[in-house]
């Protein structure tokens, strides 16, 4: 059974009543000594019956007025009792709980939540103008907007220190990240794919450094990098799709860079019991990637871990090379437009991308080690998962196939890719991830 997961505060959505007949979904915040679980209620009133589902366990109670009184138990027998109350602003109650560390008590805990809307209509295209950004990747932060798989949202992100388009710092430094955006259906278990549709520059400069990190500095240098780390303003001639050094002189009169716009922030919200997650950090949910294949055209995979995923995106780069040596990449603000879908009951270890030529994983750890480590063990499980090959032919082709690149060396983990050409693969058994 999935972990009871409670509610997220009220959105405000209109309307709260259930209608007769009809089937609503409901977030639930459930609160574990101060430790928010989140779980989603599909819950049906006939008359002054209830029944539905909480995470899959189905549930049977009554109705009378706007309280709601039901039970549901678990896959290995533990019983849940929920008492809840409607209003305008959501629903609202407890939960009486067996103890998890002592069978012969049980806990009362708050509980909230608010009602996911219906969808009206087909796949349709979000505009959504933010008006707050998030520093932490947070399972509990309110969702900024509910969509539906199939849906394109188109919005803009900051950059690294929390500057907008025109210039006005919207943000505290950090990687602030627009979102979260809350993909109706999505449940623990389901694999989400967010196809990046278009990532375009919006301003005409980003901001570097000079310096280079430590990962990728060799002793020898160490002593001549002390007045390293200056600010390094770049010019960026969207019209021709050229990046420059304002400024430069000598050897790098002429320097010219083309642009290559990517997202170097990705995730859902960590799983049960992971607190808030700063934006500098990554996890098998994605994070600070900084990973220069998130970009226009390829599709990222990220295992969804609580109610509605809860997708977080920025930190855009209008170019960064591989390992994100300067310690900032060329870091600006962005239109970013994605599309958002998903696999049910199927998930990824890691976060996985794809490319119209090429499969890409991504380890990320501590070290680089582990993190090669990972995205080989990643790598190989894609084979075997999608195109049917035994642990032996995945040597095979990780021995003459596969190409490994470093991601991303700049933050407090590190990340290595593996690739591998999609034409020297036999045809996929399997739809992906």
């Amino acid at each position: 059974m999935r972990s009871r997961i409670g509610v997220i505060a009220a959105l405000g959505l209109a309307g709260f009543a259930v209608t007769a007949h009809a089937m609503d979904t409901w977030v639930l915040r459930t609160d574990l000594w101060q430790s928010p679980a989140f779980s989603t209620l599909h819950a049906q009133q006939d008359a002054k019956a209830l029944h539905g589902d909480l995470d899959g366990d189905a549930i049977r109670g009554s109705v009378e007025g706007n309280a709601w009184a039901f039970e549901s138990t678990d896959t290995q027998g533990r019983t849940s009792r929920f008492r809840l109350r409607l209003d305008k602003d959501g629903i609202a109650g407890t939960a009486d709980m067996p103890d998890p560390n002592d069978g012969t008590r049980r806990v009362t805990h708050a509980v909230t939540g608010w009602k996911v809307p219906e969808r009206t209509g087909g796949p349709r295209v979000w505009e959504y103008r933010p008006t707050s950004y998030s520093n932490t990747w947070d399972a509990d932060r309110h969702p900024v907007l509910v969509v539906w798989p199939g849906d394109t949202i188109h919005t803009t992100t900051l950059d690294s220190g929390g500057v907008d388009e025109n210039g006005v710092t919207r943000a505290l430094f950090g990687n602030p990240q627009t979102g979260p955006f809350f993909i109706a259906g999505a449940a623990p278990g389901d694999t989400l794919v967010v196809h990046i549709r278009r990532l375009k520059l919006n301003r005409d400069y980003a901001d570097s450094l000079d310096t280079i990190v430590g990962r990728a500095l060799g002793a020898s240098l160490a002593g001549q990098a002390g007045n390293l780390g200056k600010p390094v303003r770049w010019k960026l001639d969207r019209d021709k799709g050229l990046a420059r050094p304002e400024g430069s002189t000598g050897a790098l009169a002429n320097y010219a860079v083309p642009v290559k716009p990517m997202l170097g922030g990705l995730a859902v919200a960590p799983g049960f019991g992971m607190p808030a997650i700063s934006t500098g950090d990554t996890s098998r949910f994605g994070g600070n990637m900084d990973f220069n294949e998130v970009v226009e055209g390829n599709i990222v995979y990220l295992p969804v871990q609580q109610p509605g995923a809860l997708l977080y995106f920025g930190d855009a780069h209008a170019l960064q090379g591989d390992g994100e040596t300067t310690q900032y990449a060329l870091e600006t603000s962005m239109d970013v437009t994605v599309t958002v879908e998903l696999i049910r009951g199927r998930t990824v270890s890691m976060p996985r991308v794809e490319s119209p030529t090429r499969i890409m994983v991504l380890g990320q750890a501590g070290s680089l080690d582990d993190a090669l480590k990972a995205a080989s063990t990643g790598t190989i499980q894609w084979l075997q998962q999608d195109y049917g090959l035994t642990l032996s032919q995945a040597a095979q082709v990780l021995g003459t196939a596969v190409h490994y690149t470093v991601a991303n060396l700049a933050g407090r983990s590190v990340g290595v890719a593996a690739s591998i050409d999609k034409a020297l693969l036999p045809e996929r058994r399997v739809g992906p991830p």
